[in-house]
């Protein structure tokens, strides 16, 4: 059987507006390059790679869409080392050994022993395999900070990108049920192969526009005072234009301003932002360097 995508009868993305409306619908606040990947990715069965600094969302474009289709959403969080074993497969060696021993006595063949304990009974499905595997509806599968991974999995990664299918030695060639919704991002922590890059559909997410930060603001944290949440938008924007080893991104002003809330500020202050910096700044060089700037001075810019 080919692997197909199953969208829902229901289907919320008939065109580029209503997966835009749709994704606000779930607080995530989209503009229309972004929409329109997310909509190829969709309609051509291509991965899509989003790149951008860390904190601006990106990982959040997998969950709303999984959410958006109604399915099921397949995280594969990336690191140094990650190997097949816990990408992909393994085998279950105990229940193999069980197996095994329950067999000694059987009339079987040799070969239908090796059959039976390198089937998928004995398979322990890692996100990868699960994400081909998933029988009810064609599944999101997140492959999260595809860069900190090292360059011989990205290249195992290609013949799941390009056929959506992985070979197992033991079994052959397993081909997806539902071809998945693919989403890789990367903070580019470094440079990506173009093998990898030529099978995905590609977007960069930037640094948002103070407006649009706004209305990030008002879908994700509706709560919030709407003067505090200007200031705290304002003086974000600021730190932004600064020369800092790690500008914050838009998860650390919803961070800031749940904490100004918590505090009950209605406004900012500079004893608050100096309290409540470490949301903000993620490095002691970075906040000695906004504090060198001038608190007070970068608030006054906010007012």
């Amino acid at each position: 059987m080919s692997a197909s995508h199953s969208l829902p009868d229901d289907n919320p993305i008939q065109n580029v507006d209503t997966l835009i409306r749709s994704f606000e619908r779930f607080g995530y606040i989209s503009d229309r390059a972004l929409g329109t990947a997310v909509y190829l990715v969709v309609k051509l069965g291509k991965p899509l790679l989003i790149e951008g600094h860390a904190g601006l969302g990106k990982t959040e474009v997998a969950k709303v869409l999984a959410a958006m289709l109604g399915t099921r959403l397949i995280r594969l969080q990336c690191y140094e080392g990650l190997d097949i074993s816990a990408a992909v497969y393994e085998w279950n060696y105990q229940k193999q050994l069980l197996a095994i021993k329950i067999q000694e006595r059987s009339e079987k063949s040799v070969e239908e022993k090796e059959n039976h304990v390198f089937s998928r009974e004995f398979l322990l499905e890692r996100p990868l395999l699960q994400s081909l595997l998933a029988e009810q509806a064609a599944p999101v599968l997140l492959i999260d900070e595809i860069d900190r991974a090292d360059e011989a999995f990205e290249a195992y990664l290609l013949e799941l990108l390009s056929e959506f299918q992985v070979s197992i030695p033991e079994m052959g060639t397993i081909k997806a049920v539902h071809k998945p919704y693919v989403i890789l991002t990367s903070n580019r922590t470094r440079e990506l192969s173009d093998a990898l890059k030529r099978r995905c559909l590609y977007h960069w997410i930037d640094y948002p526009s103070a407006e649009k930060e706004m209305k990030i603001v008002a879908a994700r944290r509706p709560h919030i005072e709407q003067e505090l949440a200007r200031q705290a938008v304002r003086f974000v924007q600021t730190l932004r234009r600064m020369d800092l080893r790690k500008a914050p991104g838009v998860a650390e002003t919803l961070d800031w301003l749940e904490a100004a809330e918590a505090l009950g500020k209605e406004k900012l202050d500079a004893p608050t932002v100096e309290q409540t910096l470490g949301c903000l700044s993620k490095s002691a060089e970075d906040e000695a360097r906004i504090k060198a700037e001038g608190i007070e001075r970068i608030l006054s810019q906010a007012l």
